[in-house]
């Protein structure tokens, strides 16, 4: 029998971290605080309706681009956080998952050549949907400590060339929340050379002290961006899948094109439950930041004690902790280390960037846990040995 060659463009991507570092959790029975999904029970209200929707047969192949319950619960939603009104009908796709609609815009708007701007670190499915189109990625670094890109290296990035920029606000893995200054630089550069904006805004809801601002509603920005966002972290059900791009018709047809070959349509009766979800009372957010927040104090202050350098991330679910005080440099053989010795699972950064040396120094770890799972991965570190 023949040996099939895989595709050429399957070379560059691998396994992901995250599948590679729970894999390695599973086996040596570590506190798993690698993968970003929560460990604690989802809204009791939002499985209720799932199965309402179920015994109500909403069982069948759903609307291509969405349940109409859903699409119109997405545009008041986004109209009442952002001002902007979109067709929910025609402006509006449901995809599964954010991810799903990230790889759909890259399919529809990004040809072999075209360039695409990426600031790093980045989700590491930026990387990978740029490539399997073809499209070459120009690589912007966010510097720590406080994980500012520089002017000049941003400006150089773009040119005739660029097709595309992908901002992600707030930002995983750093957790920062970038300002209205610093969206107003990137909607300058789209201006400038009529670039496309796709802006990953999954951990909108999820922010502590600095508010969250959509690059789509700046001047000349809506009609240039496709604004993806996704019920699974705000709502603590990732396994549904349930994720929506906003953007104009123009660019809502072409995702939708190349949506309809990949999923076609996305699973009925959690669209319905998700439809109630995005019309949950103020107090069910106000609730989901303090809960977070407690969270992310508790990981911060913990990581800290054990010798870590950390900074309390401005938004999403993710610490950026300095290994450096402890004597570590080398974040891959520090997350092995750490899964196989300490029994604490953690993500290595430099999965998340071009500029290897730039995360070298990280480890990453996720805080959508319990209190006490977080606790007992605190008690296990601080056993962690200390070099020199």
């Amino acid at each position: 029998m023949s040996e099939f060659r895989p595709a050429s463009r399957l070379g560059q991507l691998g396994t992901t971290i995250f599948a590679e570092m729970t894999q390695l959790a599973e086996r040596h029975q570590a506190v798993n605080l690698s993968q970003g999904f929560p460990d604690f029970g989802s809204p009791e209200f939002l499985r209720e309706a799932a199965m309402r929707a179920i015994r109500e047969e909403h069982n069948q192949y759903a609307r291509m681009r969405g349940e109409p319950v859903l699409v119109h619960a997405i545009a008041e939603a986004v109209q009442s956080r952002t001002g902007l009104e979109f067709d929910p009908l025609r402006e509006i796709t449901v995809f599964s998952g954010a991810t799903e609609a990230l790889h759909c815009a890259f399919f529809a708007f990004c040809d072999p050549g075209d360039e695409v701007v990426i600031l790093e670190p980045y989700y590491d499915s930026y990387r990978a949907g740029a490539s399997m189109t073809g499209a070459i990625p120009r690589f912007v670094p966010l510097r720590g400590p406080d994980f500012r890109w520089d002017s000049e290296e941003l400006q150089k990035a773009f040119s005739d060339r660029t097709r595309m920029l992908v901002v992600n606000t707030p930002h995983n893995p750093c957790g920062r929340v970038f300002t209205g200054e610093e969206l107003e630089e990137l909607a300058a550069l789209c201006r400038r050379y009529d670039v496309l904006c796709v802006a990953d805004e999954v951990y909108d809801r999820i922010v502590y002290d600095h508010p969250h601002l959509s690059i789509a509603t700046f001047d000349g920005m809506r009609e240039r961006t496709i604004t993806i966002n996704s019920t699974g972290k705000t709502f603590s059900l990732t396994g549904w899948k349930i994720g929506y791009a906003c953007a104009p018709i123009g660019l809502t047809d072409a995702l939708a094109a190349v949506h309809q070959f990949v999923t076609f349509a996305v699973a009925t009766p959690f669209q319905h439950a998700m439809a109630q979800a995005l019309r949950a009372p103020a107090s069910y957010f106000e609730d989901l930041v303090r809960g977070y927040r407690r969270r992310r104090d508790l990981l911060v202050n913990g990581l800290a004690a054990c010798g870590f350098a950390v900074t309390a991330p401005q938004g999403a679910y993710f610490v950026l902790a300095d290994i450096r005080p402890l004597g570590f440099d080398d974040d891959v053989a520090f997350c092995r280390h750490l899964v196989e010795r300490v029994g604490v699972a953690a993500i290595p950064p430099t999965a998340f960037y071009e500029h290897k040396e730039l995360g070298r120094h990280l480890v990453r770890f996720a805080f959508c846990k319990t209190d006490e799972t977080i606790t007992a991965a605190l008690e296990r570190l601080r056993q962690l040995p200390r070099k020199g």
